[in-house]
């Protein structure tokens, strides 16, 4: 067994040689890259030669996101280059979707195949089971690449090796040079299964942007709008996705799904939704430690307990919706799944989701499974160390704010 790796630089991020030759590159393209929803607009149009974005509703929660950027303590030049490029390929994705529907409008004919979802924490197996379940040729899934562009150039359609996935490799190889050890905590290939959430990203109504930076200011204004018409926008952006590289039923994941229950049933009614769940007080160190860790992307020094503190807040509120909102989805479509018992039988868990969703669990299917589990051995990349200490924080209070969670689906 590899020794878990012990992360002693979370405030004070420290770089390797070739990471930092990778943040200076980076800035010095800073000036060209300013967090202004005027300049990402027409940055956006001059690459995909396209000027329909869509409904216009978006643009003001980009410009809350915006400001939100703007107002990170220490936010240093690769950082804020990082961020444009980022909601820079969103409002290409806009583009390049609003495009496509145009030429083909017979993708709105589209009919979803109710969906099988995955609700849980980060940290509670809800990536492994995504990947195995994933494993067979059962339903439809996003690799990493796809999610993040899921709609090609239109001079770049149909060419191979896919261009898409090429950027990826770039992206991904930065990643890991930066991040080493980002890879313990959460696996990061181009190929790789992906979450939707990454789709809600392209309409800028997400929690993932939370996860991206320490930013309250949007996490009010989310919290503060009915997600519903967003969801629709997601749902619009399967019906794509499966006109372009086909699929028949998709395979879904996202921890967003879990304060978002009665959304979830508004947009997608007949899907199929698996709640995992394991104890939150290390899930939470767990994924505080992947939050802080990957904040040097963009900020120095990192407000550890200031971030761990929202975090906690933050998944509080997640799993208090969850007890309040689990039973909006019956037992005819919805099982709740402990990590132990996932981990004491994955296999079984498998074959119990492909019941209740209808589907037939072959010999086929069973050996793609078992194939993909004898290479996904857990822990096998190691582990990153975690303590209360790290972060400011103390069990016992952690375990009062999440009581009622616990209670319900841990007692």
């Amino acid at each position: 067994m590899t020794d878990a790796v012990r992360l002693d630089d979370l405030a004070q991020p420290r770089f390797s040689v070739e990471a930092q030759q990778i943040l200076d590159m980076m800035a010095t393209l800073a000036p060209d890259c300013p967090l202004d929803a005027d300049a990402l607009h027409a940055r956006a149009a001059a690459d995909t030669g396209l000027t329909d974005f869509g409904p216009e509703d978006y643009r003001e929660r980009l410009d809350v996101y915006l400001a939100a950027l703007r107002e990170i303590d220490g936010l240093h030049a690769a950082g804020a280059v990082n961020f444009y490029a980022q909601l820079l390929q969103l409002l290409k994705n806009r583009l390049l979707f609003s495009d496509l529907l145009s030429r083909h409008p017979d993708i709105d004919d589209i009919e979803l195949v109710p969906p099988i979802v995955i609700a849980g924490l980060p940290r509670t197996g809800t990536t492994h089971l995504h990947n195995l379940l994933a494993a067979a040729p059962t339903f439809r899934t996003m690799p990493y690449w796809e999610s993040v562009e899921p709609f090609p150039l239109p001079q770049e359609a149909g060419l191979e090796p896919d261009p898409r996935r090429v950027r990826m490799d770039v992206g991904v190889g930065v990643i890991n040079t930066v991040m080493p050890y980002f890879p313990l905590m959460h696996e990061m290939t181009t190929d790789h299964v992906h979450e939707e959430i990454q789709l809600l990203a392209n309409d800028f109504s997400t929690m993932l942007f939370e996860t991206l930076a320490d930013v309250p200011r949007w996490r009010d204004y989310y919290q503060a709008h009915d997600q519903t018409r967003h969801y629709a926008y997601l749902a619009r952006q399967l019906k794509a996705m499966q006109f372009l590289r086909g699929g028949r039923r998709w395979l879904l994941k996202s921890p967003q799904h879990l304060e978002q229950v009665p959304v979830l049933d508004r947009v997608f009614p007949d899907s199929i939704v698996v709640f995992t769940h394991r104890d939150p007080v290390p899930v939470a160190l767990s994924m505080i430690a992947m939050i802080t860790y990957s904040a040097r992307m963009h900020r120095s020094p990192v407000p550890v307990p200031q971030i761990a503190r929202y975090w906690v807040d933050r998944l509080d509120q997640m799993l208090a919706a969850l007890v309040r909102d689990r039973d909006t989805i019956g037992p005819e479509r919805s099982i709740d799944v402990r990590f132990d018992d996932f981990m004491a039988d994955e296999l079984g868990v498998a074959e119990r989701v492909y019941a209740l969703a209808g589907e037939p669990f072959t010999e086929p299917v069973r050996g793609a499974v078992a194939d993909y589990l004898s290479d996904h051995q857990r822990g096998r990349l190691g582990n990153v160390e975690t303590s209360y200490e790290m972060f400011g924080l103390a069990e016992d209070s952690l375990r009062a704010r999440f009581a009622s969670y616990l209670e319900r689906f841990l007692g």
